[in-house]
């Protein structure tokens, strides 16, 4: 009898529960399984980047796992359905009597996880289902009325109740498999089908497990007790840019929160500033993968708020297209959208000016500036990538009210003082003045190959005033 460890988001040794969980004695051998499902990640909206760095993720994952003797089965399958069949028929050729993975909370994936456990049960296959993406399982918070959370203040209020300033310390690694308790049936089919998947390293992001503990190490000793002065200047490398590793699954949260409670006086609230900022970004991190469980449309891109599904949003693509390359003529949106092209990444502040310079001066469609984020962030995951969005769209849970419309040049000014952060992304724009930069006039313009502002920041503003406010009549 053998147990099977089904990787997904979840690329790493450490601190991972399914895995611990199939490792928890020497009675029966542990397998280990993960799929490359490269046409799903596409209709995913996973971007050729991001994709490359899950398969080099799936690599580092399967040379560590040797080094623990649990062999890893990396298949390329097109779709999660072409992967729930391999599964089935992997479980069956092998006599596999337990499957142990972690949740994922997609809608497709939910979907995917309850027909295989239907099969599972008919077989007597014993399915394992453990929680990493949360520290607090998405359902164990209600309000007073048993409703899922929709504001993020009580939402935090009662997850900081719940936990008591207390977490769990992360798993170590699972204990090392003596190769010989697996059969030479299954050794010679791991060997004959495991797949070498291909992929170039990039030169920005290193996937490993240890890089990202380094880095989360450094961050918390370095710029983590600063973080609440510096986490809103784009030009300093003050964010901990971990979210590429929570997405991968290659860090998990409470190896990120343990780390940061622990010099924070153990303490979840009302310890230093700067720690609990951080720590704060984690938990509406959280919030938002609560409510994609609690609200599944979100999955479908659906409007949290129902008022705000019809609104009649601009079809321009010429607007649309120079949002996109970071040629709106406002130096602080171009510079960030940049970032995103050069990076595969965004400064989170940034990441909050553009999206509310394409849904309100721009007055088009959240939907599409969601999806080419997702296409390009090497950190995209829907629940996060979606709140975010809806949250300065004004559509979704918690979000902007529609009336609050950040002035990018204002952004510019307070988060860009000296214009050092455009500098390095519009280089055009080096020989002005810092005041200068952050909106040149028509001669610097000119002078510097800069384009024309698309939209006069007082106008867009009214207009998309008037166009929300017509969605309450």
């Amino acid at each position: 009898m053998t147990r099977l460890m089904w990787f997904r988001t979840d690329l790493r040794v450490l601190d991972n529960p399914a895995l611990m969980h199939s490792r928890r004695d020497d009675d029966e051998a542990t397998l280990a399984i993960y799929f490359v499902t490269e046409k799903q990640w596409q209709q995913h909206d996973l971007g050729d980047r991001r994709t490359n760095l899950m398969k080099q993720a799936a690599c580092n994952l399967r040379e560590s796992l040797d080094g623990l003797g649990i062999p890893l089965l990396i298949l390329n399958k097109e779709t999660f359905k072409d992967s729930s069949e391999a599964l089935l028929e992997i479980m069956e050729r092998f006599d596999i009597s337990e499957l142990n993975y972690n949740l994922e909370y997609e809608i497709n994936e939910r979907h995917r996880d309850i027909e295989l456990g239907q099969w599972c049960k008919a077989n007597d296959v014993q399915v394992n289902k453990f929680h990493d993406q949360c520290i607090v399982p998405p359902g164990d918070l209600k309000t007073q009325n048993d409703d899922p959370y929709r504001v993020y203040s009580p939402f935090r209020k009662a997850w900081l109740r719940l936990k008591k300033d207390y977490i769990e310390a992360p798993s170590a690694a699972p204990s090392q498999q003596d190769m010989r308790t697996i059969s030479h049936d299954i050794r010679d089919y791991w060997a004959e089908k495991n797949w070498a998947p291909d992929f170039i390293h990039d030169a920005l992001w290193d996937p490993a497990e240890d890089t990202a503990h380094e880095q989360l190490k450094e961050f918390l000793d370095k710029e983590g007790l600063q973080y609440h002065e510096q986490r809103d200047i784009p030009e300093l490398d003050a964010t901990s840019r971990l979210s590429f590793y929570l997405a991968l699954g290659v860090l998990s949260p409470r190896q990120c929160i343990y780390t940061a409670w622990q010099p924070n006086g153990c303490l979840l609230s009302g310890g230093e500033t700067g720690l609990d900022n951080w720590i704060n970004e984690l938990v509406w991190r959280e919030f938002y993968r609560h409510l994609i469980v609690a609200y599944p449309e979100l999955c479908k891109h659906r409007a949290f708020r129902p008022d705000y599904e019809n609104i009649p949003w601009r079809d321009s693509a010429g607007d649309f297209e120079r949002w996109c390359k970071g040629e709106t003529g406002y130096p602080i949106v171009d510079a960030a959208m940049k970032q995103l092209l050069d990076q595969g990444w965004m400064h989170n502040r940034l990441r909050m000016v553009t999206a509310m310079f394409l849904t309100k001066h721009l007055l088009i469609d959240w939907h599409k500036g969601e999806k080419f984020f997702s296409e390009h962030l090497v950190d995209a995951d829907l629940a996060s990538n979606n709140g975010g969005w809806q949250w300065s769209a004004s559509t979704g849970a918690d979000g902007a009210p529609y009336f609050r419309i950040f002035n990018p040049v204002t952004q510019s000014e307070r988060f860009d003082e000296q214009g050092h952060f455009i500098a390095r992304y519009l280089p055009e724009l080096n020989s002005l003045s810092p005041k200068a930069r952050h909106f040149p006039d028509d001669k610097a313009r000119k002078a510097c190959a800069y384009p024309e502002a698309i939209v006069e920041h007082k106008a867009a503003r009214q207009r998309a005033l008037d166009t929300f406010k017509s969605m309450e009549n």
